[in-house]
């Protein structure tokens, strides 16, 4: 089973608010998945995110793979992959 770290859409049409999730590679953008470990908000300036860093780097150990934006995110909140 491939695990992916990606966003999750939420909130109102062309107000976006993201949730960072862990998922199978194969569940839908927003179906299923393993675990919530954070919030990404672009609407906000800057763009504001809070990201559980204990559950990222157990993720990240696990071999889960970030996708580029959490990737950025994660470099943003100094979790190294």
């Amino acid at each position: 089973m491939a695990v992916k770290i990606r966003l999750r859409r939420m909130g109102q049409k062309k107000a976006p608010f993201y949730r960072i999730i862990v998922a199978d590679s194969r569940s839908p953008r927003d179906g299923r998945f393993i675990e919530e470990i954070g919030t990404y908000d672009p609407s906000t300036d800057p763009s504001t995110f809070k990201v559980n860093e204990e559950l990222a780097k157990k993720w990240l150990a696990n071999g889960a793979q970030p996708t580029e934006v959490v990737n950025k995110i994660f470099k943003l909140a100094g979790i190294a992959k």
